[in-house]
């Protein structure tokens, strides 16, 4: 059996592992030089610096069981929690996130009370949660109206707005909760209230190991998230990965699939499109032009990570937690900060720290495209308004990330299951990654899993 691989993201490389293991012959086929997708570390001098994702979660273990297939357990990075701490821009000041909340619900009393992020009205419309009727039907609804309508107008402004969209770079206005939120369904359903919900959560806990209890909320690699690439493509072989290969259109051919790779036809028993949805559309039109609009029909948003090392002495002596979140009312123009050095070890030397901005995805997405001056320029410029850092920086370096975020809005579960329905009748060809049933590296790699145990079993019937 024959089975191409479209793509070479964190779901592809996850594939390529598992069907290596069982024996299966593939190619990996990845239109840019290198492989990786949007995994990218670059060193310079004695920084390193991450391009897109910094780290995953191991609460979602495929991420740590792809690492251990691959040989790197003992690369395994957790955070330096010694400085944890979520700090959200409000009012002119940094606030830090009151503890036991946990995303946006709050399961303490006391920290929620002295904080001063929320109004007094704030807060006992938050408390209020546990009064809160539950809804009656199982439509989806937006992120905005789901914690308006359980937690308050408040709570959904300062704090869940910017904890969440900042991850899945949409607005709350049409981000689906059923897509991006199943579990707090789930405890509204089964608690009638996400406070009940959580703290019920939190009390049964999961019995840790002794290497279970050595993992952080966020884990990295010691070199970076690349590193992850380069153990998966020392695991797969460099025979089984062509680079510079674009795939135009994918086609019939018997009872397989023609596959057309620059100007070269391939035939192949089974492929699998880790692409965005926008570009496998384009490749499966000829085969399906009904599942090509359906592909279409997912929104996609743009994003830029800008990284800037500063001499320690220059910058604030106690730079707060790990960095903060702004929430999109305050009219600001960077989205988050990340201090990568602090929550890091091996990200700089020791008399630099190493800073990490956000901007575009959620709000203000035009900033994506302003040139590396321009964005610099404004970047500086937040920085000191918010942290009072208004130093030179000695390194910069700017990611622009075009339509790399899929946006999961009202209906997103219904596309998809339409998506799956078309698939019936293609036998042979998957549609995996972060288009579809989770954006995080964990998601994906669970998607290539999965992918890989289906082929098998595609293999021996």
């Amino acid at each position: 059996m024959k089975v191409a691989i479209v793509g070479s993201g964190s779901s592809a490389l996850a594939c390529a592992v598992r069907l290596k293991k069982e024996n299966i012959d593939f190619t990996l086929f990845e239109k840019e030089s290198s492989p990786g997708g949007k995994l990218i570390t670059e060193r310079i001098d004695d920084f390193l610096i991450e391009g897109g994702p910094d780290s995953f979660l191991p609460e979602k273990h495929w991420t740590v069981d792809l690492i251990k297939e691959v040989g790197l357990s003992d690369e395994l990075l957790p955070t330096n929690d010694r400085y944890k701490g979520t700090y959200i821009y409000s009012g002119g000041r940094l606030h830090r996130l009151p503890e036991g909340v946990m995303l946006m619900v709050p399961t303490m009393i006391m920290p929620l009370v002295k904080s001063r992020l929320i109004s007094w009205p704030g807060k006992i419309r938050m408390g209020m949660e546990l009064f809160v009727p539950g809804r009656k039907n199982d439509e989806d609804e937006s992120l905005a109206r789901f914690v308006t309508r359980r937690l308050g107008r408040e709570c959904l402004e300062k704090i869940a707005e910017p904890l969440v969209a900042g991850i899945h770079t949409s607005n709350p206005d049409n981000m689906s909760v059923k897509a991006i939120f199943p579990r707090f369904l789930d405890m509204e359903r089964t608690h009638g209230s996400l406070i009940r919900g959580m703290t019920a959560a939190m009390g049964k806990g999961r019995p840790q190991g002794k290497e279970e209890s050595k993992m952080t909320y966020f884990m990295s690699l010691k070199e970076g998230m690349q590193a992850l690439v380069d153990g998966c493509l020392a695991f797969i072989g460099a025979q089984n990965v062509a680079t510079g290969s674009e795939v135009r259109e994918i086609s019939k051919n018997g009872g397989g699939y023609g596959l057309l790779v620059g100007s070269e036809q391939m035939s192949f028993d089974a492929i699998v499109l880790t692409a965005p949805s926008y570009a496998a559309s384009g490749m499966v039109r000829s085969v399906d032009p009904v599942l090509a609009e359906q592909l279409s029909a997912i929104e996609w948003s743009s994003t830029a990570t800008i990284s800037l090392a500063f001499r320690i002495g220059e910058v604030p002596p106690k730079l707060p937690g790990f960095g903060f979140l702004v929430p999109r009312i305050e009219k600001r123009r960077i989205n988050a900060a990340t201090w990568s050095s602090i929550k890091w070890s091996y990200r700089a030397p020791s008399d630099h720290v190493l800073v990490r901005c956000f901007v575009g995805g959620g709000h203000d997405e035009e900033m994506v495209s302003y040139d590396d001056k321009d964005l610099l320029k404004l970047v500086l410029e937040e920085l000191g308004a918010i942290a009072g850092i208004r130093a030179k920086p000695v390194i910069t370096r700017v990611f622009r990330w075009i339509k790399s975020m899929p946006r999961y809005t009202v209906g997103h579960i219904d596309r998809v299951a339409s998506i799956d329905e078309r698939l019936v009748a293609l036998p042979g060809l998957y549609l995996i990654g972060s288009s579809y049933r989770g954006i995080g590296i964990g998601d994906c790699v669970k998607s290539g899993f999965d992918a890989a145990s289906e082929i098998a079993s595609f293999a021996r019937s």
